[in-house]
């Protein structure tokens, strides 16, 4: 009988343990990222130029949580009110380049507890239909933050689309600006591979990239061809810098974001008045991707879309030398521009 009562006991010992752990993860979860499991304490400096109150950390890290509950349909209309839940404007907008790393740069930012996305791609901008809807309709489109959290939404089409740096001037002349780019022939062969997967998809044919980037009548570098015009970095930054001074931009390295992504993440940070909390936990090497992956906290990683990383189509060396040959100048300008300087053949 005291034997039957033992084990009874050790029994209930056993399932107690596993409530309370179970409990621990899951609070770990609504936590957030590593940052937001440190002790309370204000954030070192401000979130902006214009001497916002400071926020403590903790603050940041309870509101991060009650947004995800709010976007999984959990938060009460009440907590949204009390705690000014509203859909901001962006402060900063990721205008490219395409096949540049803008969706990964975008998640990891991501991982500040004072940055929030929007998950999709707006193209309010750049697309008249969209743009004729009205500011507001572009607000609405925002995810919910708190006044002192920085959105930020990005549509790569931006950078080449002539209108769009006028009607961003027009809604905020301030406002910060990204761009992430990476070697223009290896981003043209990036670009052309995607497209190039789509249409195997639907079981269609596709012109190979050599005959596409190289124009069949001249055998010069073929400008019509849309990804190489994409490549071309500074003839579109040129068109922006009609609107807004350099200074408003930032110049991210893609090909460093992809082996090397904490430099990049920090000098952003800094780029965008934010206090540091990007560190090298919350990056981790998957091997079996081949890329960094995300880790928010001991419970929740993340690793971008399989679809990042395409095996590029295997191309001609005349041509990628003629392509690399083609943007050098280009390349030369750029740097000049932007006062940074890559290891672009």
């Amino acid at each position: 009988m005291l034997f039957k009562q033992q084990v009874l006991l050790r029994q209930k010992l056993l399932v107690l343990g596993s409530l309370a752990i179970g409990s621990l993860l899951y609070l770990v979860a609504r936590v957030g990222s590593l940052d937001r499991l440190q002790p309370l304490c204000p954030i070192d400096g401000r979130f902006g130029p214009h001497g916002q109150e400071e926020i403590p950390l903790r603050a940041l890290q309870f509101k991060r949580g009650l947004l995800h509950e709010f976007r999984k349909g959990n938060a009460t209309k009440e907590q949204i009110r009390l705690h000014n839940l509203v859909p901001q404007l962006p402060k900063a907008i990721l205008i490219g380049v395409r096949k540049g790393g803008t969706r990964a740069l975008l998640e990891m930012l991501n991982l500040h507890p004072a940055v929030v996305k929007a998950s999709q791609e707006i193209h309010f901008f750049d697309n008249d239909e969209n743009y004729a809807k009205g500011i507001e309709w572009y607000r609405k489109k925002m995810p919910f933050s708190y006044p002192h959290q920085i959105t930020i939404e990005k549509s790569p089409a931006y950078f080449i689309t002539e209108e769009v740096p006028e009607r961003i001037y027009k809604m905020n002349s301030s406002i910060k600006l990204l761009i992430i780019v990476r070697e223009p022939t290896t981003r043209a062969i990036s670009d052309y591979t995607q497209v190039l997967e789509g249409k195997e998809r639907k079981n269609k044919t596709y012109y190979k990239f050599e005959k596409l980037a190289i124009d069949p009548n001249t055998c010069e570098v073929n400008t019509k061809y849309k990804a190489v015009r994409t490549s071309i970095y500074t003839k579109h930054l040129e068109r922006w810098l009609k609107y807004f001074p350099i200074e408003q931009f930032h110049i991210v390295d893609g090909d460093r974001l992809i082996t090397e992504p904490l430099p990049e993440l920090q000098l952003v940070e800094k780029f965008l008045n934010l206090p540091p909390r990007i560190s090298q936990y919350n990056l981790y090497f998957n091997a079996t991707r081949g890329f960094y992956c995300l880790r928010f906290n001991i419970v929740f990683n993340k690793c971008l879309a399989g679809s990042k990383g395409r095996i590029h189509p295997e191309v001609d060396t005349s041509v990628i030398t003629k392509l690399r040959k083609f943007f050098h100048p280009f390349n030369q300008k750029f740097y000049q521009i932007t006062g940074r300087t890559f290891n672009w053949p």
